[in-house]
């Protein structure tokens, strides 16, 4: 029972000692160390019933994936400023064995207000989004129904229990953002259908419910985005809103699809007609579209170099308008080994290569100005990583100038004393243009 109880108890406890506390400094006594601290009345309260839950048979089943994987989890759903308390449970003997417990606090006092319940594995995840703008907000749970199968629903927590806004369909990814501008997030489902193509199900928003509009084909299968792919949302040039899915297929090729509302419909405005597949395929090389240079578009990465394979010499990230059309907004140099990018100045485009060495703890990219005629000339920039013991010396040396400091990396770079190019970078430039990799997290359905 004791065991029950701390599942509980720990997380409130640990999350009014993170909140709020600023600025006071708290001594506890050995004895009070080992004291488990006494709960709000409504947690105990809590705590019994979900005790009870346990007792009749049922055991925690927590989400197995996404950001949201405690067993007890506690938002506000009805939007009254008080947070529920939402319940994972597995009841096995049961024909319907999940159970999400939904208990909300009236009077002070924690009291079960709606259950949901579940056939399959597992609860694979839960995300919390008030989707339609009433302030409430709705569950998008994802049902692991079997190792090949899940599925996907939505709810509403309303005064007589929960209500389905989304009946189970069928899922690989997902994602919910306001494609149309309306104010409200459409949720788009991505799955294969009987023919084994991917397909992108569009659910808009109508009398109070999710309702399929008209779907998009995509062109990458549902393996391809399972293994190494991503789906992101984002912006076209002129702001529209649109989400990035990006395949990566076994040739190491990665293939992104557009998908905008153009006309009222869900349209991949990237597909062609004539071939029925993304006009978008590059290497992968370990990059995905993102706002690059930080000017709140998405930009879709083409590797480029002269025989097609790694290490790329230039990296062109392209912007694209509703009508499908691309252009490249910035490139850069990816250094992916290093953990590093350096945006280059349009200048540079077919005239600098760049090389990669090392030795010891030590790696360096030298980039060189290629003439006219196709042989390489001088260094114009050598940025390096320095790691292990003694790096802070080595990072003074000659007329190196520090980039970035992290706790076992410096990154520093050098330039000519007399630039051998009118089209060079300064030092400034080139602390303005590095920068470092960031490493995502991606978890669950998302």
């Amino acid at each position: 029972m004791g065991r029950k109880i701390q599942i509980l108890a720990v997380a409130v406890l640990l999350s009014m000692a993170l909140g709020g506390c600023s600025g006071f400094a708290i001594e506890f006594s050995p004895e009070e160390l080992y004291a488990l601290p006494e709960l709000p009345a409504k947690y105990t309260e809590l705590n019994g019933q979900l005790n009870a839950i346990l007792e009749d048979g049922a055991e925690y089943a927590a989400p197995t994936s996404g950001t949201n994987i405690q067993p007890v989890q506690l938002t506000d759903l009805d939007g009254d400023g008080q947070q529920e308390a939402v319940a994972f449970f597995r009841k096995a003997e049961d024909e319907r064995p999940l159970k999400i417990y939904i208990f909300s606090v009236r009077e002070n006092r924690y009291e079960q207000s709606a259950v949901i319940e579940g056939s399959g594995a597992s609860v694979y995840s839960i995300v919390y989004s008030d989707m339609d703008g009433d302030g409430q907000t709705e569950l998008i749970v994802g049902w692991r129904v079997n190792a090949e199968l899940q599925a996907l629903s939505v709810y509403a927590l309303t005064p007589a229990g929960t209500k389905e806004l989304l009946r189970s369909v069928s899922y690989v990814r997902y994602a919910s953002a306001d494609l149309d501008g309306d104010g409200l997030q459409e949720l788009v489902v991505l799955h294969a259908d009987e023919e084994g193509e991917g397909v992108a199900d569009y659910y808009d928003w109508q009398e109070g419910g999710l309702t399929a509009q008209s779907p998009a084909r995509i062109s990458i299968t549902m393996a391809e985005l399972s293994q190494h792919g991503r789906l992101n949302a984002g912006k076209l040039k002129a702001g529209e809103s649109a989400l990035f899915v990006t395949g990566v297929t076994e040739q190491s090729g990665a293939v992104t699809d557009i998908l905008a509302v153009r006309n009222g419909e869900l349209t991949n405005i990237v597909l062609s007609e004539a071939t029925g597949v993304s006009g978008e395929i590059a290497p992968f090389y370990s990059l995905y579209p993102m706002d690059i240079n930080g000017d709140g578009l998405t930009e879709v990465p083409v590797p480029f170099s002269p025989d097609g394979t790694a290490p790329f010499q230039r990296v062109d990230w392209r912007v694209f308008g509703l009508d499908g059309m691309g252009e490249t907004a910035v490139s850069t140099y990816h250094c992916v080994e290093d953990g590093w990018y350096l945006q280059t100045p349009e200048t540079w485009a077919g005239r600098v290569e760049a090389e990669r060495s090392g030795s010891g703890g030590d790696s360096s990219v030298t980039f060189y100005v290629v003439g006219e005629d196709g042989i390489r000339g001088a260094a114009i920039l050598r940025i390096t990583t320095l790691t292990g013991s003694g790096r802070e010396i080595r990072a003074t040396r000659g007329n190196r100038f520090s980039l970035s400091r992290q706790s076992a990396v410096i990154y520093t770079a050098e330039l000519p004393e007399n630039p051998p190019w009118e089209h060079a970078m300064t030092a400034e430039e080139v602390r303005t243009a590095f920068s470092l990799i960031a490493r995502e997290w991606i978890s669950g359905d998302n």
